[in-house]
């Protein structure tokens, strides 16, 4: 067994970090998405989750851009 096949690559680590925040995010937006159906929802619950929603996706867009290739035009 070599060194490599025993850990992660970092660009594998990456994708796979990728995968738990993309579900993660899908998973906050249906949570807000059953709380905003409901009319006696605490709006600063909504808001945060709001919040962590976006946290979320500049993390997911982060992790995106390092695993895209730089384009020289």
């Amino acid at each position: 067994m070599t060194e490599n096949s025993a850990e992660m690559s970092h660009e594998e680590v990456l994708r796979v970090k990728l995968s738990v925040l993309t579900q993660e995010h899908r998973d906050l937006d249906a949570a807000i998405q059953a709380l905003e159906e409901k009319r006696s929802t605490d709006p600063l619950q909504v808001r945060r989750l709001k919040r962590q929603k976006l946290a979320l996706k500049d993390q997911i867009r982060a992790i995106e851009d390092e695993l895209t290739p730089d384009i020289i035009a």
